[in-house]
């Protein structure tokens, strides 16, 4: 089966999107392969809006994003929302049900979404017998976390041009995880609203430097694409850093 993604790319051919993720980062044997098969062996749909996990649910389920884009959230004391981060297929979700009882975030779908519900000891026995599989996922969640810490990073440190020009940058290379052939012109698939959450900042605010941006031929709109124009001068007014270059993976042990 092909699923094709909301913004038209090729997420997963009938196997497991985790594993084409984690294919990105390792050569995966047939034997890894066939345990992340077993991760998305049942199906789940998930209408736009809809939400996945609510903050402070109990549950025990994990998943995968087969198809569609998938935010996280929280909730402040102030009812405001902040936007954490932005999930494509491939990605694994809700991977607090490790640790915690309560759900820490919520997964709300931005668009129509698959995912794949998994529980805790299905993981645990890929774990077990797939011990590189393990230090893969932990490569993967180690890559996840640094590119949070250079949101939060930016949320205090930097100005409003970069932070919404650097949420512009991730999202068209989130993108390209499953569209390689993605070039400077791509559907950013949010509102100025959840761009406005995901930034600190407000959604006439957001608007105000997106205008910036075009004004100072970095980026042209038209019919809901963005285009980047000048891609090395918007990634350093951004300063941007792509998590996904300069892994050092020699450590890794071999496969069984």
């Amino acid at each position: 089966m092909l699923w094709v993604s909301a913004t038209g790319g090729k997420c997963c051919v009938s196997v497991s999107c985790f594993a084409e993720r984690l294919g990105s980062l390792v050569t995966l044997t047939p034997g890894e392969h066939a345990s992340l098969n077993r991760l998305e062996e049942r199906e789940r749909s998930l209408r736009r809006g809809g939400t996945l996990v609510r903050e402070k649910d109990h549950g025990h389920e994990m998943f995968v994003l087969r198809r569609g884009t998938i935010m996280s959230s929280v909730l402040l004391d102030d009812g405001s929302r902040q936007i954490l981060r932005f999930m494509f297929p491939g990605d694994l979700l809700a991977a607090s049900t490790l640790v915690y009882r309560e759900a820490t975030e919520t997964l709300t779908a931005l668009t129509d979404c698959v995912v794949s519900p998994f529980e805790r000891p299905l993981l645990a026995k890929l774990i077990e017998d797939h011990p590189r599989l393990a230090a893969v996922i932990m490569v993967y969640s180690q890559i996840e976390r640094a590119a949070l810490t250079d949101r939060l990073a930016a949320l205090g440190r930097t100005s409003a041009k970069a932070r919404v020009a650097s949420i512009l940058i991730e999202i068209r290379n989130r993108q390209r995880m499953t569209k390689p052939d993605l070039g400077s012109t791509f559907t950013l698939g949010l509102t100025q609203e959840e761009i406005g959450d995901a930034t600190g900042l407000t959604a006439v605010h957001v608007n105000r430097m997106l205008r910036q941006l075009e004004e100072e031929n970095l980026i042209a709109r038209e019919a809901g694409r963005m285009t980047f124009k000048d891609e090395r001068v918007l990634a350093r007014a951004a300063n941007y850093i792509d998590r996904y270059v300069g892994l050092d993976l020699g450590w890794l042990p071999p496969a069984r």
